[in-house]
């Protein structure tokens, strides 16, 4: 444990060197990169660096591993569709990744109320891709939408829209007159945001997919993002191919407002599910990226081609969280003696030495390094470890719970993840410490993407693997997910003490007091009840061509590929 606490100090400390509270029209708490931008260079005037030239063809290409089960924005929830989102839309704001701040989008300036609760925000100028103008009605329509309490497919985000004004009420139908939602349409170059309560982070959250607006050709089209002709986007490109299954393609738009700041003319997503295939294109010259966070290495690969690509592989440290998640509505996995004892019995180190091979960091907590808390960094504030690895306690515990259950012994159940390599891999390692150290059988089920995200949401599972990376800075982006009904509480865990402190922390604008809401929160869900088994805390593994500049990954570990470009090679 020794060892384990001297790499999460290191690692948050290079985290918190890249972290930055910054203000903007009212301030904004967020983080930048480490330092280890990809493609990080000073940009001269033409969008390259001083004394490059850019290539003749400016596609690039990159793989995700599976394709985005929606380009809804209102319905999204993973990485996939969030890379790509961030091609085709922006927000009232969009992340600087470099700096950290939040900075102008479609919204060119901002004022906030002394009480800090009243966001007025100015558009600028900015056109949809078919040329109609961005107006302050299509960000009301589009927030509407993820909060309707009717809508046929409930958002699972809805509940990052909370911060405004009855918006919660609304969605659970004790408000039923959305005027009394906290947004309105002043005219169509002035939106008025009201907040429940002062929220630092509020300016960066307004740059994820969920806040971002729809084009008044949605209404009545159910089927409008699953069509290239019929989505109408405002961001720096368009959906132009798409091959179920197979590739992706998106395009420079022209209506864009910030149009000249964008090299690329296109950008091709190949669609493969084979991180050796991955690693083949790119050493081909077929890609010009593979890797996390949307792409994979084998993770066997990883000691290799650290050695032999010295100037094109990049590690960084990002905060995300590797998990396991307990069905606590069902048997046997509503004891949490029984969830308990699988989590303390595995060795997380081993695990991370022998099959990821990525310098991750084991997790014995569920907010990883680099959020922000009352102090510098909220992981190093919160010094203890929710549990510990025991197998003899982990025995005991497993007896305990199965005697409560009436059971003498654990029933075989099934760990479910998506189709990757390295999943799979750990799924085997875990089992196999499972058996080796409890006796416990363990089916493995191999589920495709669209497939293991709706029966995630449908508690339609026993184990299954996840992860979670931040959608903004702050603690709440991993625990305001864990309440009752949450759109992303795949669990189906439910505990009003829970509700009651994730609603303090995030009523509260004193730093201290909502660290200490949050960290009891935090053990309420690791420490006491387990409902998820950390694992491990990420790095992103990639490689990068050269000649490729201009992407950024964030202290997330969000790809940002719209400000990319390719120099001559």
């Amino acid at each position: 444990m020794k060892k384990s606490k001297s790499l999460l100090l290191l690692f948050a400390l290079l985290l918190v060197i890249g972290t930055v509270l910054a203000g903007c029209g009212g301030g904004n708490n967020a983080a930048t990169n480490t330092g280890n931008a990809e493609g990080n260079t000073p940009a001269a005037s033409d969008g390259s660096a001083s004394g490059e030239k850019l290539a003749d063809d400016q596609t690039l290409k990159i793989n995700l591993s599976s394709e985005p089960p929606t380009f809804d924005p209102a319905l999204a929830n993973d990485n996939q569709a969030n890379t790509v989102l961030k091609t085709m839309y922006e927000g009232l704001t969009r992340m600087n990744d470099e700096t950290g701040q939040a900075e102008p989008g479609i919204a060119e300036k901002w004022d906030v109320s002394a009480d800090g609760l009243v966001y007025t925000f100015h558009l600028r100028d900015a056109k949809w891709s078919n040329g109609d103008p961005v107006v302050a009605g299509d960000f009301v329509r589009a927030w509407k939408r993820v909060l309707d309490p009717a809508a046929a497919e409930p958002a699972p985000y809805s509940y990052q829209l909370y911060y405004l004004k009855n918006a919660q009420e609304y969605n659970e139908k004790k408000v039923t007159d959305f005027n009394q939602v906290g947004v309105k349409a002043v005219d169509d170059k002035t939106l008025e945001v009201t907040l429940v309560a002062p929220t630092p982070y509020f300016l960066g959250l307004l740059s994820f997919y969920t806040y971002y607006p729809v084009h008044k050709s949605v209404e009545g089209n159910a089927k409008w993002a699953t069509n290239k002709d019929t989505m109408i986007v405002d961001g720096p490109f368009t959906l132009s191919e798409w091959t179920t299954g197979q590739s992706l393609q998106v395009s420079k738009n022209d209506n864009y407002w910030d149009k000249d700041s964008i090299k690329l003319s296109k950008i091709d997503f190949s669609l493969v599910n084979s991180s050796a295939t991955e690693l083949q294109a790119y050493e081909s010259g077929q890609l010009d990226r593979a890797g996390g966070p949307n792409g994979e290495i084998p993770t066997e690969q990883l000691p290799i081609v650290q050695q032999k690509y010295p100037d094109e592989f990049q590690r960084k440290g990002i905060a995300n969280v590797y998990y396991y998640e307990f069905n606590v509505t069902d048997k046997p996995f509503n004891n949490a003696n029984i969830r308990k004892a699988l989590a303390m019995s595995i060795d997380r180190q081993t695990l991370i030495d022998k099959v990821t091979l990525g310098g991750q960091l084991p997790a014995f907590g569920f907010v990883p390094p680099g959020i922000v808390g009352a102090n510098g960094e909220y992981r190093t504030a919160i010094k203890e470890n929710y549990f510990t690895e025991d197998v003899a306690q982990a025995k005991t515990l497993l007896e305990q719970g199965l005697k409560e259950e009436g059971l003498t012994k654990l029933p075989t159940f099934t760990l479910s993840y998506n189709t990757s390599e390295g999943h799979k891999k750990i799924a085997l390692a875990i089992a196999d410490m499972w058996k080796k150290n409890l006796g416990v059988d363990v089916k493995l089920e191999n589920q495709e993407w669209a497939v293991f995200i709706e029966n995630r949401q449908h508690q339609n599972f026993d184990v299954a693997r996840a992860g979670w990376s931040a959608d903004y800075n702050d603690p709440a982006t991993f625990l305001d997910m864990w309440v009752t009904k949450g759109g992303n509480n795949d669990t189906g865990y439910a505990n009003p003490a829970y509700d009651k402190l994730i609603a303090e922390a995030k009523a509260s604008a004193d730093p201290a007091v909502r660290q200490e809401k949050f960290a009891a929160a935090e053990k309420m869900i690791i420490q006491d009840d387990m409902i998820v088994m950390p694992i491990y805390y990420y790095t992103n593994n990639s490689l990068v061509k050269p000649y490729l500049k201009g992407i950024t990954l964030d202290f997330s570990g969000s790809l940002n590929l719209t400000r990319a470009y390719l120099l001559e090679h």
